[in-house]
């Protein structure tokens, strides 16, 4: 059942809104602009109805709010109230209302509008996810991954909590499509996104394609040595797999990766730590490829011992 939620002090008011709506909907009413901004951030609502006039902070006010938040920004909004001027009606659709619907209630028109713009969010919704989705892996695209980074960066900020950032690319891959064409170039692309995703299925666990034969993983909450633990699971499963590259039968496609675990600071910048896992990769591709290179929270780079038994050190401080 679609969940609304209803932002009005006035509890008879509410009290008909709801009574209109719950036979066909979930619905849930807050009192206050503050409390039903905490409640549109964590209730997972098709649709939210929203009084313009309020004490303290005002539907105005809190539909600005609710604008600027990653998380509520996509929720539609219909205002309700007896404001019946151009001004007003105007100055709801600027800050991003879909609708207005006026006092008193007609329930036809309230159940008919609701029931349209629940619609109109779906489609949009599935639209969204549509263009976000990378069509040869499956997987989240560089649009999606630009949508849940900052969204996640932004949660792990707030809960004080680990963050991790990994990019890994297929090795040598340029000279594999040179070898063995495009449409095989392409299905490894798609054998290591498969590859990678089922080893990241938590919902704290984010994977996309981040362009060409170049992936960006995302974890929240590991310390730096499960992060890196789990993503050279990921570099050895992709070795296991045996496809073919090279001139004898022991070389495969294999990945390089490079990662960093933060735990994010209020003034924390998320594109210095994008730009440090970037760093650690082309330092795993300089040391000799398929391998892991990470940046744990004290800024001290780990290294992964080679398959071949080749590495300068299992540890030593930051840097190339």
């Amino acid at each position: 059942m679609e969940k609304i939620l209803i932002v009005d002090d006035s509890l008879l008011q509410a009290a008909q809104l709801k009574s209109i709506l719950d036979s066909d909907y979930d619905v849930t009413v807050m009192q206050s602009a503050e409390e039903g901004l905490r409640s549109a951030s964590t209730g997972g609502y098709s649709l939210i109805l929203l009084d313009v006039v309020m004490p303290g902070m005002d539907g105005f006010t809190l539909l600005k709010k609710l604008q600027e938040e990653i998380i509520t920004q996509s929720i539609p909004v219909i205002l309700i109230t007896s404001l019946s001027d151009v001004e007003n009606e105007q100055r709801g659709f600027v800050l991003g209302a879909v609708d207005y619907i006026t006092k008193p209630f007609k329930p036809l028109i309230v159940k008919a509008r609701v029931n349209t713009h629940i619609k109109l969010y779906h489609y949009r919704r599935q639209a969204e996810e549509q263009s976000m989705i990378d069509q040869l892996t499956g997987i989240a695209n560089r649009r999606g991954y630009e949508r849940y980074s900052t969204a996640k960066w932004n949660e792990a900020r707030h809960l004080r909590v680990p963050f991790t950032i990994c990019i890994f690319d297929i090795d040598r891959f340029k000279n594999y499509n040179d070898t063995y064409g495009h449409p095989a170039g392409d299905r490894v692309i798609a054998a290591v996104a498969k590859t990678a995703a089922c080893f990241l299925r938590r919902s704290t666990d984010f994977l996309a394609r981040y362009g060409g034969e170049e992936f960006v993983a995302i974890l929240l909450g590991d310390s730096s040595a499960k992060a890196f633990r789990h993503m050279q699971k990921i570099r050895q499963a992709v070795e296991d797999l045996h496809i073919p590259h090279g001139a004898t039968e022991s070389e495969w496609v294999t990945i390089s990766m490079g990662g960093v675990t933060v735990v994010p600071e209020p003034e924390s910048d998320y594109s210095a730590y994008l730009k440090i896992a970037d760093t650690m990769l082309y330092d795993a591709k300089s040391n000799g490829r398929n391998q892991g290179i990470w940046m744990d929270e004290l800024m001290t780079q780990h290294r992964e011992r080679r398959p071949d038994g080749r590495r300068p050190d299992d540890r030593r401080p930051g840097g190339r």
